[in-house]
């Protein structure tokens, strides 16, 4: 029991999610008793209460913040998963607006139902940040990674390997928040930004990195290793 209420202290609501619960929660109680009216019926208000209340948890579930630790000290080389989601590229393909050249490339998808705030995969300083305006193609469609709109976070480790997290707005989701700043120290256990409703983030690794994960695999963001730089 005392093991279960600590993990619960470690969960919190982000930032990114006040003003959209506080809201929602309004619409949905007026448009809850709105329909109890109009209806004219004997459905007891509970049963609408209840259905909304349920709409309601989804969304609160939607901006989940579990504050997360890297569980080993040792992160040299370490590349983390910057995403609650599941793996849905593991592939080389050619990076040509930055590295210009081959690049390993993984990237996580994130539905609905994930916790949707973005850790950095690796630590190391950031060279540069961009945002892109684009399109809004489903996520895990692969013209997404170039043609939708997103945010690139490029980032040098402290042994001198280029990293790109790439944040991807999908069909649902059109806003992406990044917190990285150009020339700030960066380390895994921070957040990286923020997408709302569902997205796609895409890590670039250079060739010869040891990929630690497989398509369809679940990750944990800041936890689960996604791949060992060489």
């Amino acid at each position: 029991m005392g093991e279960r209420i600590k993990k619960l202290k470690k969960i919190r609501i982000h930032r990114e999610g006040t003003d959209t619960l506080i809201f929602s929660f309004f619409i949905l109680v007026a448009v809850a008793v709105i329909l109890w009216r109009a209806f004219d019926t004997k459905i007891p208000f509970w049963i609408f209460i209840a259905v909304f209340g349920t709409v309601y948890g989804i969304v609160v579930n939607f901006f989940r913040c579990p504050i997360r630790h890297f569980p080993n000290d040792d992160t040299e080389n370490i590349v983390v998963a910057p995403a609650d989601g599941k793996v849905v590229v593991v592939e080389e393909v050619d990076e040509n607006e930055y590295f210009h050249d081959r690049r390993l490339m993984v990237s996580i998808f994130m539905s609905l139902f994930n916790v949707h705030a973005n850790w950095f995969p690796v630590d190391g300083k950031v060279k540069s940040v961009v945002h892109h305006n684009g399109n809004f193609h489903k996520a895990w469609l692969p013209k997404a990674s170039e043609e939708n709109e997103r945010a690139d976070v490029l980032i040098e480790t402290p042994s001198g390997k280029e990293v790109l997290c790439r944040q991807i707005a999908g069909a649902v989701a059109r806003r992406i928040v990044t917190y990285a700043k150009d020339g700030e120290d960066c380390y895994i256990d921070e957040h990286l930004g923020f997408i709302k409703f569902g997205s796609r983030v895409d890590v670039y690794l250079p060739l010869g990195t040891e990929v630690c994960v497989k398509m369809g695999q679940t990750t944990t963001g800041d936890q689960t290793v996604i791949a060992k730089l060489h």
